[in-house]
């Protein structure tokens, strides 16, 4: 008896009752469309994604133990990532300076932070930015596949690295420049 009910009440409503679809007319035009149009229930739901639940901003905060780079996330608080496309985008743009300071002081250059803190205080220029931990994380990994990572300076002399908080700055242009096993 309720499926009969149904089917007389889908029937005026205009449905089909074996496929659900209604013959919809344009609204400019009063012409009924070609095909008929599956109809259901519309719901409207309120949007709940407010402002002041989403804005967030970091000065300072906590960093990873490992990486040093800031942790991610509002609830951690957490800083904004720079991801790739966004560094894609600025040297585009040719904003090295900026790409400079967000990937390494303002990132996971420690002893670069701390140095740009005190310039700051002390009203003086900002010195150069050191190396990125993550710099330091990926010789250490590559030492522990026994590789032998050499930093030279830029007049190709090699440094001697038996620690990487040696790398203090770029101030004589080190860079990695080569790899090689152990033994060779």
């Amino acid at each position: 008896l309720t499926a009969k009910i149904r089917e007389n009440a889908i029937v005026r409503s205009g449905l089909d009752p074996r496929t659900m679809k209604s013959t919809v007319r344009d609204g400019l035009t009063g012409e009924t469309l070609p095909n008929p149009i599956t109809v259901g229930m519309i719901y409207m739901l309120k949007l709940e994604h407010l402002v002041d639940e989403k804005i967030h901003a970091r000065s300072i905060g906590p960093y990873s133990l490992v990486t040093q780079q800031p942790l991610g996330g509002k609830a951690q608080f957490g800083g904004q990532r720079f991801g790739e496309m966004e560094v894609w985008a600025l040297e585009a743009y040719g904003a090295a300076y900026t790409l400079q300071e967000l990937l390494t002081i303002k990132s996971d250059d420690v002893n670069g932070r701390v140095k740009a803190y005190e310039s700051i205080v002390k009203g003086e220029a900002i010195s150069d930015p050191g190396v990125p931990e993550s710099f330091k994380i990926l010789v250490n990994e590559l030492r522990s596949l026994g590789l032998k990572v050499s930093v030279e300076d830029a007049a190709m002399k090699e440094l001697p690295l038996k620690d990487l908080n040696e790398l203090s700055g770029p101030e004589d242009g080190r860079l990695a420049r080569s790899v090689s096993f152990y033994g060779n």
